[in-house]
């Protein structure tokens, strides 16, 4: 919960106020404040704000959406700021202070010159007459030495006639290209003189030379040069969103990530007895909808209900202190991929926060890690990385704060359908591909210029195309288990082991009908705690819950062994046969959730039962568990019509389940909120 409320602004204001509108002055120093606080619902309403005191606080950035339209002085003292270009959305300001946050650097108070253009007060200081050099001096040097460094290196490389793919290969050359020489200043303002180069060739290149990039070119499989690689700012991409509410139009969904196995005549439509009681049963935990995007859409189109969503993971909490609790450390920012494009979404006011796109990929699989990286000659400070993959079998790094893709990684030939980093090593990632093998990388950690060395550890040799993948958690440095077409198996990954290419240790098998079997497709799979696994196969109706060391522990020494999996109860799911329904775990709550074919959430709260299997003879559940509940797909009318069919393809939760991010196959993130 918010540490702000109405009742606190007017408290608060100076002097006191009895409405929000009327505020002109507001202190809200020392109140331990973070990020997360500044709730710009609530600060929308402050339309008349002029005086803002923010200091000695915990604020690392600003939310990009507050909504001050009059704000006119703004202290920021003494927090822990690390970027200020979110400033821009108070364009009035006219005196700021930000001292003693130990990340901003005279690069920070050069960008605040050039995007505030009423600012005449900077940490006390008047800047006009240096403000006015940055935005005109400094603007028309660089965009001289931008411009003659088209002409030079450039210009002759276009020809008279060019193609889309020619504007694009190019564009990324020169941008590449023009940061790189074009210097200007003293070297401690490298950063500032870095991101006005970059912003100037943007500008002449579009208006300049009108060379706009054309959204619909068909992307080509492997053509590297057609890539177009950029990072939409906050406003940029809010309005790239959709807030669904009445669609304008609607396309049928046809899978292209891989084709589905539809359901047989009616499968999808039945219900047995205990699925027919669930409501009755159904502990109600008063989740309700929150948002529902459109951010994924190609060439952000609004007319694109094509394009299927695929991956969200939450983004962790740097505190390191706090990451210890998973319940403390519960973040309200969402990664998504989907088509051309990866998110990421502030679940609680449904703002797109950024978006990042890659004009020739389809992005499957995306996953965070924390590494900390050197700033400065003296400083280092944790930073969150995000890895996204997909169908051109390459990882691409993004330096979140930073809105910055700083490398990439040629990791396969093939598609890869899905990523997880480490727990325990921070720079270790292992990437699932379609050439039936899952590598382990060594991505390492750039260095203040974003250089960085990327090695591969370990190749792990499977049978059929691997779908998901979990790390053990009571030992994430030695197995490793998959889902994959042909069943599911487990690794041993421990990197002292001489061989770097590696054959499965186990596989495993599963109850079906009167047998077992190893032969089925896994594509659900994740734990619930330390060794309760979640697997779902192409089995209709049925979530297996089984124990990790029970059942591996029954393969004895050896090599390659085909071990029963010891079952601990089965879940109640829906009766298709559809396949790439994933699910996922919120193992901090006990709770289990899969969507179906029908755009409904399925929750399994298993809290009650996680005792019991833990126990060495813990038993089997006899009967099979029902849903919590079921979280039916709402009436969005499109052209004033039901969308015929909403395949959930992912939903996840935050580790304290208090928001549910539900990916379709018809391009909509639905965003729900537990009570």
């Amino acid at each position: 919960m918010s540490k702000i409320t109405t009742e606190l602004l007017l408290e608060r204001a100076v002097p006191r106020s009895t409405r929000l509108r009327k505020i002109e002055t507001l202190n809200l120093s020392k109140l331990q404040l973070k990020t997360g606080d500044l709730d710009p619902r609530l600060f929308s309403r402050l339309r008349h704000l002029q005086k803002l005191d923010l200091s000695d606080n915990l604020l690392d950035k600003f939310p990009n959406s507050l909504t001050l339209p009059d704000l006119r002085v703004l202290n920021c003292n003494n927090n822990q700021l690390e970027d200020v270009t979110a400033l821009k959305q108070f364009p009035l300001l006219e005196e700021l202070t930000y001292e003693n946050n130990v990340y901003l650097t005279l690069n920070d108070d050069y960008k605040v010159m050039f995007l505030l253009e009423n600012l005449r007060l900077l940490n006390g200081k008047d800047i006009t007459k240096l403000a006015n050099h940055v935005r005109h001096v400094n603007s028309r040097k660089l965009t001289s030495k931008v411009t003659a460094h088209w002409e030079k290196f450039f210009r002759d490389q276009l020809p008279e006639k060019y193609t889309a793919e020619q504007v694009k290969s190019i564009r990324k050359k020169f941008l590449k290209s023009v940061q790189t020489n074009v210097v200007y200043g003293p070297s401690s303002l490298s950063e500032f003189t870095r991101w006005r180069v970059k912003m100037i060739a943007e500008e002449f290149l579009s208006y300049s030379l009108g060379l706009e990039l054309n959204s619909d070119t068909e992307p080509e499989e492997k053509a590297e040069e057609n890539e177009e690689e950029s990072t939409e700012s906050p406003r940029e991409a809010a309005e790239d969103v959709a807030q669904v509410g009445d669609f304008s139009g609607y396309v049928t969904v046809t899978a292209s990530k891989r084709k589905r196995n539809h359901s047989k005549s009616g499968a999808g439509n039945k219900r047995s007895k205990s699925q027919a009681n669930t409501e009755e049963e159904a502990e109600d935990v008063s989740a309700e909808p929150l948002h529902f995007l459109q951010c994924h859409s190609k060439g952000n189109s609004r007319e694109d209900f094509k394009t299927q969503l695929w991956s969200c993971v939450f983004e962790p909490v740097l505190d390191s202190g706090a990451r210890k609790d998973p319940i403390v450390s519960s973040s309200r920012t969402v990664a998504t991929c989907g088509g051309e494009s990866v998110c990421l979404i502030d679940c609680e006011t449904g703002t797109v926060l950024k978006k990042y796109k890659v004009a020739t990929e389809e992005f499957f699989s995306i996953a965070w890690t924390t590494l900390t990286m050197v700033i400065s000659k003296s400083r280092k400070k944790a930073h969150n990385i995000l890895a996204a993959a997909g169908r051109r079998g390459i990882v691409k790094l993004i330096h979140v704060a930073a809105d910055f893709c700083y490398g990439e990684i040629k990791a396969h030939k093939k598609p890869i359908a899905t990523v997880c980093f480490s727990p325990t090593q921070e720079t270790h990632l292992f990437t699932a591909s379609y050439d039936k093998r899952i590598a382990l990388w060594d991505i390492g950690i750039p260095d203040c210029d974003y250089n960085f060395k990327a090695s591969q550890l370990l190749v792990l040799e499977a049978t059929s195309i691997p779908l998901r993948i979990a790390l053990v958690p009571t030992c994430p440095e030695q197995y490793l288990l998959a889902g994959c077409e042909g069943g599911c198996f487990a690794w041993n990954i421990k990197l002292d082991k001489g061989e770097k290419s590696r054959p499965f240790e186990a596989i495993f098998q599963f109850p079906d009908d009167e047998s077992m079997t190893t032969s089925h497709r896994v594509d659900g799979l994740a734990f619930l705690n330390d060794d309760v696994v979640v697997s779902k196969s192409s089995k209709p109706g049925c979530i297996y819950l089984w124990s990790w060391s029970r059942s591996f522990d029954a393969k004895g020494k050896g090599c390659q062994r085909t071990v029963s999996a010891v079952i601990l109860a089965e879940l109640e799911w829906s009766t298709t046969d559809m396949s790439y329904l994933t699910l996922s775990t919120c193992p901090a709550k006990g709770y289990v959730f899969c969507g179906d074919e029908k755009g409904s959430v399925w929750m399994y709260n298993l809290s009650s039962y996680t005792t019991g299997w833990g126990s060495p003879k813990g038993k089997r559940s006899e009967r099979r568990i029902s849903p919590a509940q079921i979280l039916q797909w709402p009436e969005l009318r499109v052209n004033g019509e039901q969308p015929p069919e909403i395949l959930v393809n992912n939903v996840v939760s935050d580790a304290a389940f208090t928001y549910l991010v539900v990916l379709t196959s018809v391009n909509i993130t639905a965003i729900w909120k537990k009570s």
